[in-house]
């Protein structure tokens, strides 16, 4: 990733000239305000997902809700698990928690779902407030819940900042240089490795999980904080160096096309119906495995997991299913910030791979042929590698492959994907879950 002052020394060095001190300032101007954008960039990716995989984490508890005294929301770290259901093999919930994921992404699916069609006409700022807001009243609803229903109405809270500062920030990546793509996703990533984590070791350790969601309000504080006093003004970056190079070697997602005057922040690109069809249409190249390796993933993740369950292990149930969650987005962390070292253009391999490990776990669910849980925190691993790698590589793919002038639309477009998956796996969980629980 080469700074916009690595870019102009290099234009100086092939014409033979010295760079005079008065155009020092401007370069460390401009490479202090990359650093600037993509650090807050990364740390958007950091905030605005955090609500949400914690919901996904402490989906568990959420659904083994009880009442101590105080009215204060606790979960014994250590427990001794006592089967929910005696007639099933399975130590299952009565509900699945494909509830909570469906809860967490439907409204997701409804922000993003209307985000092309009108979302670009109201300014960003109102749109970060409102994702912010959000994600500090999920976090209080679940604290403070006095039933499921209650923390479902905070996890739909949850939902709906995340899909629509996902949806929000994206657009947002078509103002300023390429590069924040992967920063970007590095800290979608990194939200789903700390928000897990955080959740497991505050539990772990003995915090309720009351406290454990209240200590976690600092997270919208530091989106806001983020968008309103790091981010620089997109006048003045240079999307050149080598990512512009490698542009021009790709073959462009909407046919050839000269170049554009990149957009400004505040210049609104009306395209007609017609326009956004078409470049929907040529989007679905990447969208289609996208979708397919987000069902996989979380059919695995919100489907399965309950039902791997070891009980030879000093583990819990409820540290097993942390546990899965932390791994999993473990691997979503690696494979999100490894743009730099490996780039896959064919997603649908990722797509197909994904598949063989939904197939594989869902023999072992029912067989119970796996020795050990150690052997499931493997393939876990993998399966977030997996899904983070399609997730980084399809945003990047894209824009590459579009012009200045659809890049915030192609962006918001694809942004479905992943939503409309994780939907479609949520909703066959469901029946899944209760027709396993229901085997003796």
């Amino acid at each position: 990733m080469g700074s916009c002052a690595g870019s102009q020394r290099r234009l100086s060095d092939s014409e033979g000239e010295v760079s005079t001190p008065e155009s020092r300032p401007i370069l460390l101007d401009r490479q202090g305000a990359h650093w600037k954008n993509v650090i807050g960039f990364w740390l958007l990716g950091l905030c605005n997902n955090f609500s949400y995989v914690v919901m996904l984490s402490a989906a568990h508890d959420i659904l083994s809700h009880k009442r101590t005294s105080g009215n204060e929301s606790h979960v014994d770290p250590d427990p001794v698990p006592t089967p929910r259901n005696n007639s099933s093999r399975f130590d299952c919930n009565s509900v699945s928690t494909a509830a909570v994921l469906l809860a967490d992404i439907l409204p997701t699916l409804v922000v993003k779902l209307l985000a092309p069609l009108g979302l670009h006409l109201l300014p960003y700022s109102p749109r970060v407030l409102v994702s912010g807001v959000c994600a500090a009243g999920s976090f209080i609803l679940v604290a403070f819940s006095l039933s499921v229903g209650m923390s479902l109405c905070g996890v739909v809270f949850a939902s709906i900042s995340s899909g629509l500062g996902e949806v929000t920030f994206l657009s947002l990546t078509a103002f300023y240089p390429r590069a924040v793509i992967s920063w970007w996703s590095s800290g979608t990533g990194a939200a789903g490795l700390l928000g897990a984590l955080s959740y497991l070791g505050l539990t772990q350790v003995g915090l309720s999980p009351q406290h454990t969601l209240l200590s976690m309000l600092a997270i919208p504080a530091l989106l806001l904080a983020s968008y309103f006093f790091l981010l620089t003004s997109p006048e003045l970056q240079d999307p050149g160096g080598e990512e512009e190079a490698e542009r021009a070697a790709r073959q462009p997602l909407m046919g050839s096309e000269a170049p554009e005057q990149r957009p400004k922040p505040d210049s609104s690109t009306n395209l007609s119906f017609q326009e956004k069809w078409t470049v929907f249409k040529g989007l679905l190249w990447y969208i289609i495995p996208l979708v397919l390796v987000y069902f996989a993933e979380y059919f695995i993740n919100q489907g399965l997991f309950e039902l791997l369950f070891f009980r030879n292990t000093s583990l819990s149930h409820a540290q097993q299913y942390r546990w899965y969650q932390m791994l999993y987005q473990a691997g979503v962390f690696a494979s999100r910030s490894s743009l730099h070292c490996c780039r896959i253009r064919f997603t649908w391999v990722l797509a197909l791979l994904q598949f063989f490990n939904l197939a594989f776990l869902l023999v072992d669910v029912w067989l119970s042929f796996l020795p050990n849980i150690y052997l499931v925190f493997v393939i876990i691993l993998y399966e977030g590698l997996l899904g983070g790698a399609a997730y980084v590589n399809t945003f990047h793919n894209i824009a590459l492959e579009t012009s200045d002038k659809h890049r915030e639309f192609a962006m918001a477009a694809t942004c479905i994907s992943d939503t409309l998956g994780i939907s479609l796996s949520g909703l066959l969980a469901l029946p899944l879950h209760n027709f396993l629980c229901r085997l003796s």
